[in-house]
């Protein structure tokens, strides 16, 4: 009888062979079925079956089984069912757990949602996957910036601050303190400085998922792995025993910021001094190290002084009454968000950061440097009363006239008694300082022998700089730097010295405040954009409707404009019927719907989003007399906010749209292509779109800098230590936010046309090019800076390389560098990818 069992056996293998295989053929019929009615849900549920029965399938459904993934995500995201959406992505990941599509959708998911460790790490394995997998690539980019903050690689790269940071840990351990806690402890190497100089007992740790990580490996490959101690921790959150044995003998940290207190290192501090420190060394006793706490860095001296910068001024203040025809005079007051945070109860960093010795155009101290207050970080009393402090304030003397623009603030960090850190502008580090603009003054001059107020205190983690003020000389005050009062000697001296006094605004609620980003106040005072758009749009217009009576339109910044008042009277009786419309979906505040009011009969559309800004328009629009049919707010209008391109009615369609082409920090924008590709067929015929093309401009450089600034440069910076190969995974191809005009670079080669870009004839347009360079200058190839001309018309062009342009440059950092002679001639493979440029040099 066995034979007759194997053939029972068998019998039921091919039944049940049979029937998997018309479950599977019904599975993938009905699937295509949901497909094709988009029910991309139940569709899903068939594809897991199917694979779940035929894994020798999976290459034949891969493609469709992820369109219907990612259909179902979309679905699913849009009602909310996150947890749902998470499951959909675990199991396709055990179904294709090599997928480089599905991770790096997996990340686009969790990046939208604010997991950018979580989505990083998809990212990254999508990438390591397929190196060549665009999409992942500049998706890892773009949240590297996020997770890994570039000056760690500025700072890896200061071979001086880390020998004179080991120096101290050095001397520390030397004298006595054996147990030593990293707080914040980044790559670990400060942590590894305590163990190479001798600590028994080493601990960091780390807030963020992702410099942990990076931590561990980097401790791991300098094999200290089982010599420190690392916790995924707040050090507010670390508890003796449970995470630490006792109470340590050194604190290690560099958590400040370039206003010293805002990365909250008073705050961390005060609580290891509490909780992990042992106690501090009591005065005149001759003690052994180890049996006392202290930190290091022991103390800092902050120091200020006034300056005068045209380039912050530009950032901070609207410096002009007029732009391009649209009066802007007393009708709103502009403020930066540093000039909101003096005065906001929300923590709000009151500062803004620069490196001084770059900085464009120079700056001029107006002061001299003068010291705001010192800080001992052994001392937590100090601390403690820091918070509690009362405001108190400062006086400057000017020893320089000129314009007061800023404060700036530096600091030296006293590591121990012999070793010292500085970040002044004078010194050679890599070390930005703290910028206060000065706003809201009825005058910025000073001249020598005047006096710079301000107001000082230490609140929500921060070095605030307040009620920046002037005093002219003859007001003959005395002021007192660290008193509370006003020293005046009598009445009629006080009331000299209030009159002078130069003092914020009055802000008595008559006038409109509109807090903008730093970026769009210096776009509001880019004249040359505003005119040239003011251009471009009139003679769009005047080709659009020539029986209008267009002579006296303002075209080159000296007329007034159709006449307005015969303007305002055919509009109060209804809107006129031939207006033209305008679309401007640029990003942040802009004026140009405004500009474009002025120039005939037009109905223009703004896209900004902010009630304030909102405002703020139709404060300026009625100041220069617009009809209210004239400015619009488009957004308001919009079914779905999402769908921002359409018809402005269903019988209309637009004369001009506006499109924001260039970000300010030097890169294409997003989708723009897209937005373009729309646009023109929401155009009626002789409309433009503005930009109507862009041609991308670059040159070879040598730049120390750039490659100081984009990875760690092998060990010898890191004093031997093997960090470079893991913090180095996060560095990113291209540096944003450029000047070209102080970055320290050598230029190679004269500027090429790299790329066109048309937003009005696609088929002009290339996904890459090859282009030839010669080399005009011997050295080495480290980068290639880029910029664009950016043309409305074939008449009116924007080069975003002008020193008085609002736009920074950026610039594609070489992985090597290329020695080049003069004569060389180098091909560079240009491509463009989703609004992403890539440019590589073919060998």
């Amino acid at each position: 009888m066995p034979n007759s069992n194997a053939k029972l056996h068998s019998s039921h293998r091919a039944g049940r062979e049979a029937s998997r295989r018309e479950l599977v053929s019904r599975s993938l019929q009905s699937a295509q079925h949901c497909l094709e009615n988009q029910d991309f849900g139940t569709a899903y549920a068939h594809y897991l079956l199917v694979l779940n029965l035929a894994p020798e399938l999976k290459t034949t459904v891969k493609e469709t089984f992820q369109f219907t993934l990612f259909k179902w995500a979309e679905e699913l995201d849009s009602l909310a069912r996150i947890q749902d959406l998470f499951n959909c992505y675990e199991q396709a990941l055990e179904l294709y757990p090599n997928d480089e599509v599905i991770c790096n959708s997996m990340g686009e998911h969790l990046f939208r949602m604010g997991f950018r460790d979580e989505a990083a790490g998809y990212f990254h394995k999508a990438v390591k996957l397929n190196p060549d997998f665009a999409d992942a690539r500049e998706n890892f980019y773009r949240v590297a910036n996020w997770l890994v903050e570039r000056w760690h690689f500025i700072m890896l790269n200061d071979a001086k601050r880390n020998l004179t940071y080991l120096r101290a840990i050095e001397s520390a351990v030397r004298s006595g303190s054996r147990s030593v806690l990293d707080i914040g402890t980044g790559t670990g190497i400060l942590s590894m400085f305590a163990k190479k100089a001798g600590a028994s007992f080493v601990y960091a740790c780390e807030l963020s998922k992702t410099m942990y990580e990076l931590a561990r490996d980097v401790v791991a490959a300098n094999n200290m792995e089982r010599e420190i101690k690392l916790l995924h921790l707040k050090s507010l959150d670390i508890e003796i025993p449970k995470h630490i044995p006792e109470r340590v003998s050194l604190v290690v940290t560099e958590t400040v910021d370039a206003g010293l207190f805002g990365e909250g290192i008073v705050e961390s501090l005060i609580h290891a001094w509490e909780h992990l420190l042992l106690q501090p060394k009591p005065k005149n006793q001759d003690i052994n190290a180890g049996d006392y706490g202290r930190v290091i860095p022991a103390s800092a001296t902050i120091f200020g002084m006034a300056v005068e910068c045209k380039e912050i001024r530009r950032h901070h203040r609207v410096g002009m009454q007029e732009v391009a025809g649209v009066c802007l005079s007393n009708s709103v007051q502009f403020f930066s968000p540093t000039y909101a945070a003096a005065g906001s109860e929300e923590t709000v960093e009151p500062y803004t950061t620069e490196k001084l010795s770059r900085i464009p155009g120079g700056y001029r101290a107006l002061t001299e440097p003068c010291q705001v207050m010192t800080v001992d970080f052994n001392n937590l009393q100090e601390l403690k009363s820091l918070a509690a402090r009362k405001p108190w304030k400062l006086s400057l003397p000017v020893t320089e006239g000129g314009i007061l623009d800023a404060v700036v603030v530096w600091f030296v960090l006293q590591l121990d008694e012999e070793h010292s850190l500085s970040t002044s502008p004078s010194e050679e580090t890599c070390w930005e300082q703290a910028v206060y603009p000065v706003q809201g003054l009825l005058d910025y001059s000073v001249k020598t022998g005047d006096t710079v107020m301000m107001e000082v205190c230490c609140q929500d983690c921060y070095l605030k700089i307040q009620k920046i003020s002037s005093l002219p000389s003859e007001c003959g005050m005395d002021v007192s730097d660290r008193d509370d009062t006003l020293s005046l000697g009598n009445e009629a001296e006080l009331c000299n010295a209030l009159a002078g006094l130069q003092t914020s605004t009055k802000q008595d609620g008559s006038t409109p405040v509109c807090v903008l980003e730093s970026t769009e106040i210096a776009l509001l005072n880019d004249t040359a954009y505003h005119e040239c758009f003011k251009a471009a749009m009139s003679k769009v217009l005047l080709s659009l409707n020539p029986s209008k009576d267009l002579h006296s339109m303002d075209v080159d910044g000296h007329g007034s404009g159709i006449n307005l008042q015969e303007n305002q009277s055919t509009s109060s009786l209804g809107v006129d019927p031939d207006a033209l419309y305008i679309l401007d979906v640029s990003e942040g505040f802009s004026i140009l719907p405004i500009i474009a009011g002025k120039l005939g009969p037009v109905r223009a559309y703004s896209s900004v989003e902010k009630d304030q800004h909102q405002a703020a328009l139709h404060v300026i629009a009625e100041a220069n007399h617009f009809p209210k049919e004239t400015l619009e707010f488009w957004l308001s209008h919009l079914e779905e906010e999402s769908v921002v391109l359409q018809r402005p009615k269903s019988d209309k369609l637009w004369s001009i749209i506006i499109l924001d082409v260039i970000e300010t920090s030097g890169l294409i924008q997003q989708e723009v292509m897209e937005k373009a590709a729309i646009s023109r067929c929401l155009l009626h015929s002789g409309g433009k779109i503005f930009p109507q093309y862009v041609l991308v401009y670059g040159m070879l450089v040598e730049s120390e800098s750039l490659l100081l600034e984009s990875a760690v440069q092998g060990t010898e910076p890191t004093l031997g230590f093997n960090i470079a190969p893991f913090i180095n995974q996060f560095k990113v191809p291209v540096r944003v936010y450029l000047d070209l005009s102080t970055l320290p670079c050598v230029p190679l080669s004269k500027p090429a046309e790299l790329l066109r870009l048309d937003l009005m004839s696609p088929l002009q347009n290339s996904p890459s090019r090859e282009v030839k360079v010669q080399i005009c200058k011997s050295g080495r190839v480290t980068a290639i800076p880029f910029w664009y001309h950016i043309h409305l018309d074939e008449e009116h062009s924007l080069d975003t390389s002008d020193e008085s342009s609002h736009w920074k440059k950026a610039a594609v950092v070489l992985d090597e560098p290329i020695p080049v002679q003069v004569g060389d001639e180098l091909v560079l493979d240009v491509q463009h990818h989703k609004s992403n440029i890539s440019i590589t040099v073919k060998r």
